[in-house]
């Protein structure tokens, strides 16, 4: 009586799926699902024809087999393995002849623009520090006068993150620089309006770490992403000082991604006061209960605006003290 040889390492299938390729009588489609077993079941189209030495059309009529007997997911064929687009060219690699040619140029803004920042960073560029800049003015094709704003904002944050008289390296910079592009901030108008929203998100760092009572401190990177995304979806500070009370109750102290998924649930459910908060997210709220008008969005007159918030606050903490008796009881 025959054997069967088994090597080291063994593929095993179900009786199921045996049973389904016999019936089935196609040997592409069984030598196909050898293959897709001994891979961990995921199709790589390109490694499947070079195994098996088969045309991408032999392929495709092997998987329809596989698909047609039910051992394979129709959505995801051959036809959708797509080869992995390629990476974009990077930058040139500029040489030293390169920026002469540019420095000598006499209708090249270049020259100019080397000596403003290098003014700006108070030192002499070096020739890795001119590649780098001239990366930003040819590659990118950022204008000089963008460039100007980058470095300038590049060195406050700088300062403000490790101290006066710190400044960022050309790199860092450059590195900065690939972001702006990428935003599409590649215009004088474009860099004001954003210095602009970024110098917001500043100033909402510092209010909204006293609203948390948490001491002055720079914020770490994913900090700032979550503050700049409260800000952005309008947040006013009652709100967010209810997130806050709230991510309290429940963690015991500060957590910033559950205060964050607090607000993003309210954000997605279009609630962004609190009078909005109240009536949207509070499905056992009392129908006798009077309806509380919501926020004014136009600026309040001075003192207007303290006694709002104050106002917001008492019914905050109104609404807080509600939910907590609904999850006690």
């Amino acid at each position: 009586m025959a054997e069967l040889l088994l090597p080291g390492e063994i593929v095993s299938m179900t009786a199921r799926a045996a049973n389904r390729l016999v019936a089935g009588g196609n040997g592409d489609a069984a030598l196909l699902y050898l293959h897709l077993l001994a891979r961990g079941g995921k199709l790589d189209a390109a490694a499947a024809r070079k195994a098996l030495h088969w045309d991408e059309a032999r392929l495709e009529e092997g998987w329809k087999a596989l698909v047609s007997l039910g051992l394979a997911d129709g959505e995801a064929g051959p036809a959708q393995a797509a080869p992995p687009p390629e990476a974009p060219p990077g930058p040139p690699d500029y040489t030293a002849a390169d920026i002469t040619r540019e420095l000598e140029d006499k209708a090249s803004t270049f020259p100019g623009l080397v000596n403003e920042v290098q003014r700006r960073l108070g030192k002499i560029l070096s020739t890795a520090d001119l590649k780098s800049l001239y990366t930003l003015y040819d590659y990118l094709a950022l204008p000089a006068e963008v460039i100007c704003l980058l470095v300038s904002w590049c060195v406050e944050e700088f300062a403000r993150k490790y101290g006066p008289g710190r400044k960022p390296r050309m790199s860092q910079i450059q590195k900065e620089g690939f972001v702006w592009h990428r935003l599409g901030v590649d215009t004088a108008q474009a860099a004001e309006e954003h210095l602009k929203k970024q110098a917001l998100y500043r100033s909402r760092e510092g209010e909204i770490l006293r609203l948390l009572d948490l001491p002055p401190r720079p914020l770490v990177e994913k900090e700032r992403k979550k503050v700049a995304a409260w800000t952005d979806m309008g947040f006013p500070d009652a709100v967010l000082r209810l997130a806050y009370e709230k991510t309290v109750y429940r963690k015991q102290k500060m957590d910033w991604d559950y205060m964050n998924g607090i607000l993003l649930g309210w954000h997605r459910k279009n609630l962004h006061t609190l009078a909005e908060i109240e009536a949207g997210d509070s499905p056992r709220r009392s129908t006798a209960q009077p309806a509380q008008p919501p926020m004014q969005a136009h600026p309040a007159k001075p003192g207007e605006a303290e006694q709002r918030v104050r106002e917001d606050l008492e019914r905050m903490r109104e609404f807080l003290r509600r939910e907590r008796e609904k999850e006690g009881g």
